[in-house]
């Protein structure tokens, strides 16, 4: 069903916040900076990608298609600082009002108002 795969995306993409915190207190991280830029790979990318035309000509899946590759590339880029060894900028670049927070606001609120739409539409 469409709006608990998204309120299951909404909870993964926030985990992520913690693992660049973790990554930039360790300086390491079990994930790569090109498999984090990529959202075809993690399980919301796929299934999001594997949506039926008609659905992927709806506005809410467009702009969260358009949010959530925004949201891998801000992540890969607050891992690549972190993983570069410069804890400071990464961290720096997680605080409210920097692209990666605004595109996570972003992302989270156009998914919330799909699941929205979906659920008034059953």
């Amino acid at each position: 069903m469409l709006a608990d795969e998204i309120k299951k995306a909404i909870g993964t993409h926030g985990v992520w916040k913690a693992r660049l915190r973790t990554a930039i207190k360790l300086g390491t991280a079990e994930f790569r900076v090109a498999e984090v830029a990529r959202d075809d790979q993690c399980p919301f990318g796929v299934w999001l990608s594997a949506q039926p035309p008609e659905a992927q000509a709806s506005p809410h899946w467009q702009s969260v298609h358009r949010l959530h590759a925004e949201f891998h590339r801000a992540t890969a880029h607050v891992l690549s600082l972190a993983l570069a060894g410069k804890p400071d900028v990464a961290q720096r670049e997680m605080a409210p009002g920097t692209p990666f927070i605004d595109v996570s606001t972003k992302l989270t609120s156009a998914m919330m108002k799909w699941s929205e739409q979906a659920r008034t539409q059953r």
